[in-house]
């Protein structure tokens, strides 16, 4: 299993809203190095959800539940979805301040490409950030 972490600006997809839709297609987007991420998820990945611009922290975890095909929003054929569903609720966020402090976490593709909108994430950088979420 490969894990991943898309972002979403609350005001546009929140994660309380991507709870009440129960699964969503993940558009839109533009990136080449995004997009061969999404293309390289299977089914079952879990993928750490991140709000971006507001709140700047990952606040849950979802679950591939279809892998790559077209994107239905344009005619290019060069951009691909993913479909994904709410898997858990972090019992904490995880803020961007607290991974960009954290020396397991420096070379997380969320800090090197900070703009990257579908990131990898290492096994050890997953269960760093899950370790992270249980403290308070």
């Amino acid at each position: 299993m490969n894990h991943w972490l898309v972002k979403s600006e609350p005001f546009k997809y929140s994660w309380e809203q991507f709870l009440k839709d129960k699964k969503a297609v993940w558009d839109g987007v533009r990136n080449y190095t995004a997009r061969n991420n999404m293309r390289a998820m299977k089914k079952g990945d879990l993928v750490f959800f991140y709000h971006s611009n507001e709140g700047l922290e990952i606040v849950g975890i979802a679950k591939v539940v279809k892998e790559a095909y077209q994107d239905p929003t344009t005619d290019d054929t060069a951009w691909s979805v993913v479909e994904l569903a709410p898997y858990k609720t972090l019992k904490h966020p995880v803020t961007l301040a607290q991974i960009k402090t954290d020396k397991q976490l420096e070379d997380m593709q969320l800090v090197r490409q900070g703009r990257l909108s579908v990131s990898a994430i290492k096994p050890f950088e997953f269960d760093r950030i899950i370790a992270l979420s249980e403290l308070k």
